[in-house]
């Protein structure tokens, strides 16, 4: 059962604004990857869904994170159909991440409120999106998509809230650009989790890889106020 209701999800992500995206096999791994983030200053945490027993990881990862990191929102993403989604739901996902726009995956999350985010390519899909209750849809995939798709993407449609994915690079020039733009909550994966850094177990990169990218934010935001 999810401990967090989908408002409050979406409201962290909001306020936190970048969200680690990251899977691995070993659990140990997880926890410590985990672990760093959260001391990085991290709340919000998307596992992604990229092997056949990635749900057995995710239970135990969430169990971990509910004894030692009780102020994580943990939650799942990648993401293809309502069984996956019912799934990683049952284990304690508090929001359900799609790469795609799926209507039976809407009505799974909607039916025990938890926040669902579909992968949205075009304005259509948006609305569509919105029209099935998502509260905020994923651009993607992200690398394809620039800022400007998203400052014109809010000239018709000002009240969509936007996460993007991919293309995204923790520097003060890339956060600046993205919000700028108008997006709510950027995802971020290898740039936070380089390969070597993983297999040297060198966490403490990561916990300061972390910090720093949310101290950009912050120091945009900042700026914002003034």
């Amino acid at each position: 059962m999810a401990r967090f209701r989908r408002i409050d999800v979406f409201l962290k992500m909001e306020e936190i604004g970048i969200i680690p995206v990251f899977y691995h096999r070993d659990i140990e791994v997880c926890k410590e990857v985990l672990a760093a983030c959260y001391k990085g200053g991290m709340r919000v945490f998307e596992f992604t869904n990229r092997d056949d027993f990635a749900h057995e990881v995710f239970a135990e990862l969430n169990k971990y994170a509910m004894k030692h990191f009780p102020e994580m929102i943990l939650g799942v993403g990648t993401i293809m159909d309502a069984s996956t989604a019912a799934i990683y739901i049952q284990a304690g996902a508090n929001f359900v991440v799609s790469p795609i726009l799926h209507q039976e995956t809407a009505h799974t999350c909607n039916r025990r409120k938890i926040l669902w985010v579909p992968g949205c390519a075009t304005l259509s899909e948006i609305s569509k999106a919105e029209e099935l209750g998502a509260e905020i849809v994923k651009v993607f995939p992200g690398e394809v998509f620039k800022p400007s798709f998203i400052k014109a993407l809010k000239a018709p449609m000002p009240w969509t809230s936007t996460m993007v994915t991919g293309g995204v690079s923790p520097t003060q020039e890339s956060i600046e650009e993205w919000f700028n733009a108008g997006v709510n909550c950027v995802g971020m994966g290898s740039q936070l989790f380089p390969k070597d850094v993983l297999q040297r177990k060198d966490y403490q990169f990561i916990e300061h890889k972390v910090s720093d990218a949310l101290a950009l934010l912050q120091t945009w935001k900042n700026n914002q106020k003034r």
